[in-house]
């Protein structure tokens, strides 16, 4: 199969070429529904970001990986980013999700790993959350705690990932978020 052969792929390009040059800036747009995001501090690897897409006030802390693997190795993919949000008019505190770069395989489970433990994640598109809700609370504590996390997926065309994401900064950007994401 060519690789990147597909109209969507070639526009895909193309509207990330006229990106602002922080591509951070981009995902955090692209997080909050294309609401322009205001980054209110910098964490170690951790962009603390607020938004107001539709009068809703949505906050989140946003990461690119330290290190990415494909297998087959050199595979193709648009940037990975993980990001913890909170949405208070709809009561929601730190979710965690990946955005992982690449259309994820159907119906495919992928794992984080934080300090000792594991996640089980849900899929869809490119995107992966908790399959267990009840449990998010104790990723983000471990979370906090840990050096890096590694998230683990299957591309749509079998391809492999492990993405690592280094926490330093993670615990004060979400202290940071938490006081301005109260109102």
């Amino acid at each position: 199969m060519a690789q990147g052969g597909s109209p969507k792929a070639a526009t895909k390009g193309a509207a990330k070429s006229a990106a602002p040059a922080k591509p951070e800036g981009a995902a955090a747009a692209a997080a909050v529904g294309g609401a322009e995001p205001t980054l209110i501090g910098q964490f170690g690897t951790w962009g603390a970001y607020t938004a107001t897409p539709n009068g809703k006030k949505v906050c989140f802390a946003l990461a690119k990986p330290s290190s990415s693997k494909t297998n087959p190795p050199n595979r193709p993919r648009d940037p990975a980013y993980a990001f913890v949000s909170t949405r208070p008019a709809e009561k929601v505190i730190n979710e965690v999700s990946i955005m992982i770069g690449y259309t994820l395989k159907p119906g495919s489970e992928s794992t984080l790993e934080v300090g000792g433990g594991s996640y089980a994640m849900y899929t869809q598109g490119d995107g992966l959350w908790i399959k267990n809700a009840a449990e998010e609370e104790r990723m983000v504590e471990a979370m906090r705690k840990a050096a890096d996390l590694t998230v683990k997926g299957v591309s749509a065309k079998g391809t492999e990932t492990t993405d690592t994401f280094s926490l330093k900064g993670l615990s004060q950007a979400l202290d940071r978020l938490a006081q301005d994401c109260r109102r």
